[in-house]
């Protein structure tokens, strides 16, 4: 632990997601990301006088989803209210939000902690609100702004204070991240913003129950800064106390550049945001039947999907939580499982090793997305399947697996246009191997004397004359049987 161990942190986060509707909130304005500057817009997310906005009924359904998928009771009646403040980038002067009355409360997540144990962490609420619009400072002389992104649809995640480490924040927002990208509700995209996260946290010495003064970190574009900010923050507070200084109550900025937090404004300079209820939208009723409607289009969840591989296809623990990170990989993976002509635990081994190790390392290496890689599951499943029965060895496996990324052509029809079928003709080998061995009497002598790592240079003077083609396993047979002579 690297503070003093006397104390304790209390963190709680809210995380803002923007959903993927193709409109916005309260009106038919377009929600794409990067179109022209104040293209998106209308009287409506403009907030001109006299018009009146009508909800988006795919925000309620998102947002159910994100509940359901988090253990939350979905209100039967909730409401909207005002968040009146005043900023360039909001036109109305307030935005339309949930305060007294959200539509999604006291949920929960599991996460795992280093120890390998799991750990329950409360949500409060879940609630719907529009985004506001975009403030640019370095573009010119003085602030530009862009409301393309005034009304497009939010939800905001606000956990309980049960969070006590960096780490547990880390795993609950990432927690966070992996389900609303597995319900196809928000992209998950931290650095474009479409993921946001405020971090409150406060220190205690242990044992106590009263919580400390809060402070709230703001800026927190990436797991990694969230991580980070955490831990500086709940370093200077603990050593704050410790010189006897009182800790005031702050937004701050993390400046990742410098990896520190920077105040932002204090408790007396915070807004007063004046809450009330929005006069021109009816509240938001929600039956028992359309919850079940709505239940009945969750997919499979994350830690469900992963305990599922480990308990279907016998995977490793770190196999299964790997290929069920994205729920696109989890799809892949299952994909070349359906298609192999033998179903068992070593087949569904060799789909997750090439699935983790070549899949993943074309992925990140090219910047792409897993629905974007050119080999398809049912092409990689007849790969594995030509290994399993010996038509080609794992070695030769790469160099099909790089063929079929330039060509897309099936892994047949490129071992045999290459001339690559595995050579299993246990003469042919046996052949080879009398060369090799009368040709160094010298190693076998060595091994015969105990030295069995000359082994391996056996083995490999046969594959390189074979030119990788010999099934090793025959390869090995042959060997011994020889050298026991």
């Amino acid at each position: 632990m690297p503070w003093n161990e006397k104390y304790e942190p209390v963190i709680g986060l809210e995380v803002h997601a923007q959903l993927l509707t193709k409109s916005k909130t309260f009106c038919g304005c377009s929600t794409k990301f990067g179109n022209e500057p104040n293209s998106n817009v209308c009287p409506i997310c403009l907030g001109m006088p006299g018009v009146l906005p009508v909800m988006n009924k795919n925000h309620v359904e998102y947002i159910m989803k994100m509940g359901l998928a988090t253990n939350c009771t979905i209100a039967p009646k909730s409401i909207f209210e005002r968040k009146n403040y005043f900023y360039p980038d909001l036109p109305k002067g307030y935005q339309i939000s949930q305060y007294e009355e959200p539509i999604c409360i006291n949920g929960w997540l599991d996460v795992e902690l280093k120890d390998g144990s799991t750990k329950r962490l409360g949500i409060t609420r879940i609630h719907m609100e529009e985004d506001a619009g975009k403030s640019i400072h370095d573009q010119d002389v003085d602030t530009l702004v862009d409301v393309n992104r005034c009304g497009v649809p939010l939800i905001e995640i606000v956990s309980e204070p049960d969070m006590r480490s960096p780490h547990e924040a880390y795993q609950y927002l990432y927690k966070i991240r992996q389900l609303v990208t597995y319900l196809g509700i928000c992209d998950g995209n931290m650095e474009e913003g479409s993921l946001r996260c405020d971090a409150n946290v406060s220190v205690r010495k242990k044992g106590e129950t009263k919580l400390g003064t809060k402070r709230e970190v703001k800026n927190l574009n990436s797991f990694r800064f969230v991580e980070k900010a955490l831990e500086y923050e709940i370093e200077k507070q603990i050593e704050a106390l410790e010189n006897g200084e009182t800790i005031v109550q702050q937004t701050l900025l993390w400046d990742s550049g410098k990896g520190i937090c920077i105040p932002m404004r204090s408790k007396e300079e915070a807004h007063d945001y004046r809450y009330f209820p929005d006069p021109d939208l009816v509240p938001v009723l929600v039956g028992q039947e359309w919850v079940n409607s709505v239940k009945a289009t969750l997919p499979e969840l994350p830690t469900v999907r992963r305990d599922r591989y480990i308990s279907e296809f016998k995977l490793p623990k770190y196999d299964a939580d790997i290929l069920t990170a994205e729920r696109e990989l989890a799809n892949y993976f299952e994909g070349i499982v359906t298609c192999l002509s033998k179903k068992n635990e070593e087949t569904y081994k060799l789909a997750s090793n090439w699935t983790m190790v070549d899949v993943l390392r074309v992925v990140n290496d090219q910047h792409i997305s897993v629905s974007d890689f050119p080999v398809s599951p049912k092409n990689l499943s007849e790969m594995i399947d030509l290994i399993v029965d010996g038509t080609i060895s794992g070695k030769i496996a790469k160099d099909v697996f790089e063929e079929m990324l330039k060509t897309q052509d099936s892994p047949k029809s490129i071992v045999e246009k290459k001339g690559l079928m595995q050579v299993s003709d246990e003469s042919a080998i046996e052949k080879v191997i009398d060369e090799i061995l009368a040709s160094n009497q010298g190693q076998v002598e060595q091994y015969k004397s105990g030295k069995q790592q000359v082994f391996g240079f056996f083995v490999g003077a046969t594959m390189k004359t074979m030119k990788g083609k010999a099934n090793p396993k025959v390869v090995n047979e042959v060997l011994k049987r020889k050298l026991s002579l």
